[in-house]
């Protein structure tokens, strides 16, 4: 085609859609509305800058997200790569330096032949072949344009960031380190053992401790991702809710006592220098005060030093089973797909999974082939299931799991879960590469 593809959003989805685009042989101009239009939870104008955690989950392919990275790197994945290059230690998950993981894909991008990076808004619908990666925070213009189109305004959920603290202000003779059962080592993480005394007043702390109120447009319609829940909202929901949740001890010992600790706080190293630690799991809507104020009773933290406080923010998505198909077409609009967490889907990976099977198979379907989406028994084609097989009332955006994964009839005899999911991923990892495979065919043979 004689004219570029236009890919709106510079986030993991869009970096990753401009870059496949790119590779298959088509120009591409990217409009990234930052620094010209700054977003109340993004820090610079880098492409692919991660905003909530430096986290992107478990990386064993017995693990669904495991498995989709295998699946994005068999498709050669301009994320995962990076990702990898960038990789600090995180025990047995892929957890990145933030700032070298965005600049390495901010150069990949910026500096590929065909690719033109343009630092605007986009206000309106493309009229011709275009990838909506906008993300949580798309623009209201752009929102207001989008509810033109599908007659019906987007949902939302409120998502929310965790703190982040200085290394050299914690007191490391108060916390150990140590990954839960030494998955990938015993000094991936940082932790602060609690007592029960200590734990029950923490809890008391958080209740009581004031939070950052709600815009007005905010009081609508408030609900939050599950998999992502301030911990104040956890706290609200029982006493030992966080002890069963991000601040369970299991599978760690204190050394002062050689006992597991009642409950425990997690620190994940943030950058490569290991300069910045973030608390896992502590996402809030605590005011900056009050997380100074709360966070500084963890033992090892009462001199902490926070180079990020915690925050919510709102995150809108389409309601996908009505207004996508099963390639990420809007179906209204067929030209027009949409990537990322505007799709419906949550998490780092799944956002840019769905760049990049928008843009495998837009560049398929532009080079007059008929792209089908990836086989279901895949964790590609599971996200594809959850965005297109799900009822349309009540959709809530999900993480990949192997509930959405279909399983091949030859794996459903086997009983052991280990030795199921450990066949299946090898079976998907090939299945995926039959289907790019199978992309390229057509797309030749047209």
């Amino acid at each position: 085609m004689n004219e570029p593809v236009l890919v709106v959003g510079g986030g993991l989805a869009g970096s990753e859609a401009a870059w496949q685009l790119a590779e298959a042989g088509i120009r591409v101009v990217m409009a990234e509305m930052r620094p010209v239009r700054p977003t109340p939870v993004h820090r610079s104008g880098q492409l692919a800058e991660l905003v909530c955690s430096n986290s992107l989950r478990g990386d064993s392919p017995a693990n669904a997200v495991g498995l989709l990275k295998r699946e994005m790197a068999v498709l050669d994945s301009l994320i995962i790569r990076c990702a990898r290059e960038a990789a600090v230690p995180a025990g047995g998950a892929l957890a990145v330096d933030r700032d070298r993981f965005a600049q390495s894909v901010t150069d990949a991008v910026s500096r590929h032949p065909r690719i033109v990076v343009e630092r605007r808004e986009v206000e309106e619908l493309p009229a011709g072949p275009a990838v909506l990666a906008t993300g949580p925070l798309t623009s209201p213009a752009l929102h207001r344009a989008l509810e033109r189109l599908l007659g019906e305004g987007a949902l939302a959920f409120y998502d929310a960031i965790a703190p982040i603290v200085v290394a050299d202000s914690l007191d490391m003779t108060r916390l150990f380190r140590g990954s839960r059962y030494g998955k990938g080592g015993s000094d991936h993480y940082l932790n602060a053992a609690m007592d029960r005394s200590r734990y029950e007043d923490f809890v008391a702390a958080l209740l009581a401790a004031e939070k950052q109120p709600f815009k007005a447009f905010e009081l609508e319609d408030i609900r939050y991702f599950e998999g992502c829940l301030p911990i104040e909202v956890m706290a609200e929901r029982g006493l030992d809710t966080l002890r069963f949740g991000p601040m369970k001890p299991v599978g760690l010992s204190d050394p002062a006592t050689g006992r597991r600790p009642y409950a425990v706080v997690q620190l994940r190293q943030d950058d490569l220098a290991a300069e910045h630690w973030n608390l896992v799991g502590f996402q809030t809507k605590l005011t900056a005060a009050e997380q100074g104020r709360v966070f500084r009773t963890i033992p090892g933290l009462e001199q902490a030093r926070f180079v990020r406080f915690g925050l919510i923010h709102r995150n809108t998505f389409l309601n996908a089973p009505l207004h996508l198909d099963p390639l990420l077409r809007l179906r209204r609009r067929s030209q027009l797909r949409v990537a990322g967490q505007l799709t419906g889907v949550e998490g780092y990976v799944e956002s840019a999974a769905t760049g990049l099977l928008a843009a495998r198979t837009l560049a398929a379907e532009l080079a007059a082939g008929s792209p089908q989406p990836p086989p279901p028994e895949t964790a590609c084609g599971g996200l594809i299931r959850h965005l297109s097989e799900r009822s349309a009332r009540g959709f809530q955006p999900a993480n990949i799991s192997w509930g959405l994964i279909a399983t091949p009839p030859e794996l459903a005899a086997v009983r052991s879960r280990r030795e199921r999911r450990e066949r299946h991923a090898a079976l998907a990892v090939g299945r995926i590469r039959d289907w790019a495979a199978t992309l390229s065919g057509a797309a030749r043979e047209s």
